[in-house]
């Protein structure tokens, strides 16, 4: 109906929410952590500016996490191939 096709970028940010905040079947990876390094999550503040450790440490976090999604999508390539 055509009602309902003038509000979807009300519900946009909530679609992004999802996508982002779940595993891909491939990666077996949040989409959000393979970009950003941490799990998204619904908050208060969300300008509220948070301290890294060390930037070694986020850099070391995010390698890992890229190499796991790597792994999981070349599994995936490989398996679709079969």
């Amino acid at each position: 109906m055509e009602h309902r096709q003038k509000d979807w970028p009300e519900w946009l940010v909530s679609a992004e929410f999802a996508v982002n905040n779940k595993v891909h079947t491939a990666t077996k990876v949040l989409s959000f952590m393979a970009n950003y390094g941490r799990e998204l999550r619904m908050e208060g503040d969300i300008k509220k500016k948070r301290k890294v450790k060390s930037v070694m440490e986020f850099v070391e976090r995010m390698r890992k996490v890229h190499e796991e999604a790597k792994a999981a999508l070349k599994k995936m390539q490989k398996d679709m191939k079969r």
